[in-house]
């Protein structure tokens, strides 16, 4: 595992674990490892629990808490930590759906009209995009997906891997899809950035 946290960089940080069996277990595990490797502290040292509102927590001992977001899809448990500021994630399996209806009653209309006119083989990931970074946006901003958060508008999707991009109306929100493979759509999205994050596949 490469060292963190990266020196002088605002990052954040993603860890993917598998499971057959307890989740739950699994993303404790998980949350242990991200609360360690930022706040310097062994996994024993680190504690787990549910800030007011209902989000996962990870603190130490010491009383200093680190901003985290988890999300779960078919024994796969991923958990985002960034020490700069609050960050969500979300995570998807790429599948088939009605891409262009789902888009036309949730969506933005420009999301939706955009949606409408790509490539039918390639809407149905474009879609699933969008969706993660709407529900990992709203892990950020701590509100999920209440107020119209499905309605908030997206960047338009780029390649996976690129650099977090600004989330238009929404300053110091950034949102991105790190290359996760294995039929995955993953969404990285960080609030209060001052400037460009970084995002690390720990």
């Amino acid at each position: 595992m490469r060292q963190l946290p990266v020196p002088g960089r605002d990052t954040a940080y993603v860890w993917l674990g598998r499971t057959a069996g307890n989740q739950r277990e699994l993303t404790r595990r998980l949350l242990r490892c991200a609360g360690g490797a930022l706040l310097g502290r062994s996994g024993t040292e680190i504690g787990v629990r549910r800030a007011p509102g209902g989000r996962p927590e990870v603190y130490a001992g010491d009383g200093r808490t680190l901003p985290v977001s988890v999300s779960h899809v078919d024994g796969l448990v991923v958990v985002a930590a960034r020490a700069g500021g609050p960050v969500g994630v979300d995570v998807e399996r790429c599948r088939p759906l009605p891409a262009a209806p789902l888009a036309g009653r949730w969506y933005d209309p420009g999301e939706a009209a955009w949606l409408r006119v790509r490539d039918e083989a390639g809407r149905d990931l474009d879609f699933l995009r969008l969706w993660t970074a709407k529900e990992a946006v709203g892990k950020a901003l701590g509100t999920g997906l209440r107020d119209g958060g499905l309605r908030r508008r997206m960047p338009v999707p780029g390649v996976p891997g690129d650099l977090l991009r600004p989330v238009p109306a929404c300053p110091g929100v950034r949102v991105g899809h790190p290359a996760a493979g294995d039929g995955l759509v993953l969404a990285v999205a960080v609030a209060g950035a001052a400037g460009e994050v970084d995002v690390v596949l720990a």
